[in-house]
C-alpha cells in the first residue's frame, strides 16, 4: 500500500512539473511577440520614432559649407538644358542612422542637414546663368509652409510660384507626393541660382530651381 501511495505522490509531482514548464514557455513567447510588435508599430510612425520628418520644420537652413569641395568640376555637367532627363552619376546614400532615409534629410534633433555638403564648386548645380527667372518672391524659411498643388519633379507649382527639381536630385524625391505635400523654402548658401525645398512629410530636401509665377 505504501509503494502505491509513493507512486502516486510522484506522477504528481511530475504532472505538475509539467504543467509549469508549458506555462512558463508560452508566457515567454508572448511576452516576445507583445514587444516586437509593439516597437514595430512605433518605427511606422515615421519620422518622430527616427528623428526625421514627421511635422517638423528646421529653424534655419544649412550652414555654408567651408571644407574643401568633395566632387571635382570635371564629374558632371551643367543642369542647364538637362531638363527631363536623369543623370547619369548616380547619387550616395546618406542613411546615416538606422530608419533614415537615403535621400539627404534634416534631423529634427539639431536641424542638421545632411547631404548638404558637396560645397560650392559641385557642378551638379552649376547655373548658367543663375536665377534666369528671377527670384522667388515668397517667404522664406519655416515661417511660411506651401502646399504642393500639382506638377512633378520636371515642373511643380504652389501659389502662383513654378519650381523644377535639380536633375541630380531625381531620385531624392520619388517619394514625393505632388499634389499635398507641404514644403518649406530655404536659400541655399552653396549653390548660387538654387533654393532648397523641404518636404514637412518625409524630412527629406532637394535643390530646386525657381521658374517664375
Amino acid at each position: 500500500m505504501k509503494k502505491v501511495i509513493g507512486l502516486f505522490v510522484v506522477l504528481s509531482i511530475s504532472s505538475m512539473s509539467g504543467l509549469a514548464r508549458q506555462k512558463g514557455g508560452g508566457g515567454s513567447r508572448g511576452g516576445g511577440g507583445g514587444g516586437a510588435a509593439r516597437g514595430g508599430g512605433g518605427e511606422s510612425h515615421g519620422g518622430g520614432a527616427t528623428h526625421v520628418g514627421g511635422g517638423h520644420i528646421p529653424a534655419r537652413g544649412p550652414a555654408p559649407y567651408h571644407a574643401p569641395a568633395q566632387v571635382p568640376a570635371r564629374e558632371a555637367s551643367a543642369n542647364r538644358g538637362d531638363r527631363g532627363r536623369q543623370p547619369n552619376n548616380a547619387r550616395p546614400s546618406y542613411r546615416d542612422q538606422d530608419g533614415h532615409p537615403k535621400a539627404p534629410h534634416v534631423h529634427t534633433e539639431n536641424d542638421r542637414w545632411v547631404g548638404h555638403d558637396s560645397g560650392p564648386k559641385d557642378a551638379h548645380y552649376h547655373l548658367d546663368p543663375p536665377w534666369d527667372h528671377g527670384h522667388f518672391a515668397g517667404e522664406i524659411g519655416r515661417g511660411h509652409i506651401y502646399r504642393i498643388e500639382g506638377g512633378n519633379r520636371e515642373r511643380f507649382w504652389f501659389g502662383g510660384f513654378y519650381f523644377d527639381v535639380a536633375p541630380y536630385d531625381y531620385a531624392s524625391c520619388g517619394d514625393w507626393l505632388w499634389r499635398s505635400d507641404d514644403i518649406a523654402i530655404y536659400n541655399d548658401p552653396d549653390h548660387i541660382g538654387w533654393y532648397l525645398a523641404y518636404n514637412v512629410r518625409l524630412g527629406t530636401y532637394v535643390h530646386v530651381e525657381y521658374l517664375g509665377d
